[in-house]
């Protein structure tokens, strides 16, 4: 089992844009993906990224995840949290 902390958290947050959550404590429905890119390929391509959310990845967010070069229009969030990243 992997550490909390080795993780990246995507988040469907309840206005419902789809976004990663780097401080893990953005509400909404949340799902975890390990840093490894066949495992993020994996999730994205088979589609349990978008079952664990139960809404469709946007483009913008499944590049990013897959490595890609990414819009300049991707939402990110960049607020500080509790592991020290404010």
């Amino acid at each position: 089992m992997r550490d909390k902390r080795d993780l990246t958290r995507v988040v469907r947050t309840p206005d419902g844009r789809v976004v990663l959550d780097p401080t893990g404590r953005l509400g909404g429905r949340g799902a975890y993906l390990c840093d490894d890119p066949a495992c993020r390929a994996a999730a994205v391509k088979k589609g349990a990224l978008a079952r664990a959310l139960a809404v469709p990845i946007p483009g913008a967010l499944r590049a990013e995840l897959l490595g890609s070069p990414a819009p300049e229009s991707m939402t990110t969030t960049d607020e500080g949290g509790a592991r020290g990243q404010e």
